[in-house]
């Protein structure tokens, strides 16, 4: 494995420690895909850091587990904002 990967998935693993972050927010913030930091993550940092890989597990284990809630908290702001919109057009 090259060495800037080895050196990125640190750096995203360690991103996704300190900030308790989903994958869509370190892929956004590194610019790469979530496939790409999925991959880093799960795969890659376990052959260059076990330790390292095994605490972003329990962090992407609780992220998943919690990603139906947080997907209906995104529907639920949604449509009040578009219900806010409509009442204001309204009068």
């Amino acid at each position: 494995m090259k060495e800037y990967i080895e050196e990125r998935a640190i750096a995203v693993a360690n991103y996704i420690i300190d900030h308790k972050a989903t994958v869509r927010q370190t892929a956004r913030k590194f610019g790469i895909s979530k496939s790409t930091v999925h991959k880093d993550c799960v795969d890659r940092l376990v052959k260059v850091n076990p330790g390292l890989a095994q605490q972003v597990r329990k962090i992407l284990d609780v992220n998943k587990s919690e990603r139906h809630i947080r997907g209906g908290m995104a529907t639920r702001e949604k449509y009040q904002h578009r219900l806010a919109i409509c009442s204001r057009e309204e009068h």
